[in-house]
Formats: C-alpha cells, structure tokens, sequence
C-alpha cells in the first residue's frame, strides 16, 4: 500500500477539529474548478470562431491559388495547364483575372474587384452554396450575368428583380488617352445582375463575379490570367500536392494552399486564442494559490500526527509527500469537475444554442459557436495539474521542514 496516498486520502476525506480547514479546502477547489471550466468553454468558443471564420474563407479562398511572383497578370502556358491537370490528386482547375473598376447603379456608385472566372470556378470554391438572393449563374447562352457581393448590393441599393438596370462598369483603358478627355481613359461595359452573394466582409465588399471573357474584353486583355485556381480531390494530400505543383512551374510562380493565402489572419487567430489562455491561466495561478492557505492550515492542525510519525521513524520526505499528495487531490479533483463542467456546458451551447449573439439575423449565426478539441482539454488538464503541483510544494517543502526541525529542537530540550 502506498503510504502517503493512504493517509493525505484519509485527511482529505476526513472531518477536520477547525472547520475553517474544510471550508478553505473547499473554496480551493471550487476556484480550480470554475477556472479550468472558463479555460474550456473559452478556448472552445475561440474554436469555433476561427472554425467560422475558416469555413466562411474556404467558400471563397480554392484549396490552392497559383500567381506570378512579378506582376498583376501572367501567361497560363496551356502545356503547363495539362501538366497540373495530371497530377494526380487534382480535381479542377479555374482560370481567373482580376481588376479593380468602378461600378454604377442609377444614381449609386462603388469601387470594387472585378474577378473573370471560367465555368470551373464553382468547382474550385464555394461561393455558389453562399448565395443570398438570386442564382449563381454568369452566362446564359451569349447573355453574360454578374453576381454581386453583398455588402456592393447593399451600398448600390441593388434591385434583383429590376429586369431594365444593368450595372454600368468602368476600367482604366491599357493605353489611356489625354487626361483631358478622361471619359477616353476607361471602357465602359453594362452587364445584368441575376445574384447575391453573402460570405465574408471582405469579399462581399470587394467582389463582382463576372465571366472571364467579359472581363477579358473589358480590361483588354485576351490571353493573360490573374491567377490559377485548383481544387484538390479529397483523398489528396495537399503538402504532397502543393510540392510537385512548386517543382513544375518553378520560382516564377507562388503556390499558395488556403492558409497561406491569409497566413497574417490565421496567425493572429491563434495568437489571440492562446494569449487568452495564458491570462486565464495566470487567473487560474492566482485562485489555485488558495491550496496554499488550505496545506498550511492542514499542517498546523496535523502537528501532532507529524510528530507521531516522526518518532515512529517516518523521514521528512515521506511527511513532504503526504502534504503533496494532498494539495495534488484538491487540484486534480477540480480541474476534474472543471473540465466535465466546461464540456457539457459547451455541448449545450452546441447542441441547443443557449447563449446568442445578440442582433438576430446582424451576424453570419445566431449564437456562440463552440467546438471542442482533445487537445485543449488535455493541454488544460496539464496546465492545471503544474499549477497545482507548483501550489502544494512549498507548504509541502518548507513548512512540513520548519515543522520537524522545531520538534527536533523539542526532543534535543
């Protein structure tokens, strides 16, 4: 039988003479227990938040973008085109050029991003499962069709089901003429909208999405791409992928899977979500400290019994670990019920949705979302169990020696 867990389970468990010892050992564990709950739901919150935020870039953002490392535009070699549909594990390829322009509607205007897309570009996105109102379709038969951001609709006061107004484009001319006449610096191309779509904040106010031979004709330029868009199969992986893509076109092009592609977002998502972690952790620090208070107590109450054993030949060591091991209980039994507490209180979140956002129907969801990770649970867990442990050791260390060394002092008298 292991000694010390004997006897620091008997303390634990036992009544103690000064009912202050029970109500400090208590009030110890219930601050480990709300505090590894908060570390749970609040990590999980974040994770749903960045889980949000990912999905919502990835129905716009292909699974890998392809752009020149110099300049706007590049040439898509069509013998480099066929290389990288080969490849296995390659679903679709999409051509797309871009080009800022400003747009008119009656009597609104706005700058945005005109973006030429082929008919393979749904594949490689998701922007057809995000629409708002209308349909997502840019040509029908030789009648070309633009599908709108939302936060443009919004601005421009867009009216779908206005059949006799069209959107009224203008793009800088290649070769623009004498400033004097600035209506010979742009071409001016009318287009019907027939859709909304609804994404991201940065996309709904930026984007037009229009065929890539109106914008090819619009912006002068026939042969030349802004980007190449892929879409993997889902059994690809896309380190391997991204490599043999990087060993084919060279160092003239940047080969960009869907985090590179926002690597400064995700970064601070991250950074964001982890230094919320360190500050409730130091919290947790702070209200763990009360196992301090509850082992010194504990220690002045069990003199006696330090003594006894003691005399009965029991070393400091082993004395060290029965206080140990009991501040390591009070600790481990919190940040059990915390973490158990702080999952079903995130699985009702997730399932029913308790806690809303507030300005229904403002936001992208109604309520909080949450996601829960192994891992945060295990990386709290660990956290907590330090903290403790760091908690217990110097009332177990230093006070339990002063202890002994002055009932040595007794004796010797």
């Amino acid at each position: 039988m292991n000694l010390p867990l004997f006897i620091a389970r008997r303390y634990f468990f036992s009544k103690k003479s000064q009912r202050a010892i029970n109500i400090v050992s208590l009030i110890s564990m219930l601050g480990v227990m709300v505090g590894t709950g908060a570390l749970i739901v609040v990590l999980s919150v974040f994770n749903g938040f960045e889980s949000l935020v990912v999905s919502l870039y990835n129905s716009f953002d292909p699974q890998i973008k392809i752009t020149a490392v110099e300049g706007k535009t590049f040439l898509p070699d069509s013998s480099l085109i066929k290389k990288i549909k080969h490849i296995d594990g390659v679903a679709a390829v999409s051509l797309s050029l871009e080009e800022n322009a400003l747009v008119k509607y009656h009597d609104k205007q706005y700058i945005v991003t005109i973006k030429g897309v082929d008919d393979e570009f749904a594949k490689v996105s998701g922007v057809d499962t995000m629409m708002a109102d209308g349909n997502f379709l840019l040509h029908r038969g030789d009648t070309d069709f633009a599908v709108v951001g939302g936060a443009i609709a919004y601005n421009l006061q867009l009216n779908l089901g206005d059949l006799f107004s069209q959107l009224d484009l203008y793009a800088p001319r290649k070769n623009a003429g004498s400033l004097s006449h600035p209506e010979e610096a742009f071409n001016r191309r009318f287009i019907s909208p027939i859709g909304v779509f609804a994404i991201q904040q940065d996309f709904d106010s930026k984007y037009i999405l229009v065929p890539l031979g109106f914008a090819r004709e619009m912006l002068e330029d026939e042969k030349n791409v802004s980007s190449i868009e892929i879409a993997m199969a889902s059994s690809a992986n896309n380190d391997e992928l991204e490599s043999q893509l990087k060993n084919i076109l060279g160092n003239k092009f940047n080969v960009q899977s869907r985090f590179e592609q926002h690597a400064l977002l995700y970064r601070i998502m991250k950074s964001e979500k982890w230094a919320v972690f360190l500050i409730l952790a130091f919290i947790l620090l702070i209200a763990t400290f009360n196992v301090v208070g509850s082992l010194t107590m504990l220690i002045i109450e069990k003199q006696k019994d330090i003594a006894v054993l003691f005399s009965m030949g029991a070393d400091s060591v082993l004395i060290r670990k029965i206080f140990l091991i009991e501040g390591l209980m009070i600790t481990t039994i919190g940040a059990m019920f915390g973490l158990l507490i702080g999952g079903v209180i995130c699985f009702l979140q997730q399932r029913f949705g308790i806690i809303e956002l507030g300005n229904s129907g403002s936001f992208v969801v109604d309520a909080y979302p949450v996601t829960m990770e192994l891992k945060d649970f295990i990386y709290v867990f660990i956290t907590v169990f330090a903290i403790g442990l760091v908690a217990a050791w110097y009332p177990a260390k230093k006070l339990v020696e002063r202890k002994i060394n002055l009932d040595a002092v007794r004796v010797d008298e």
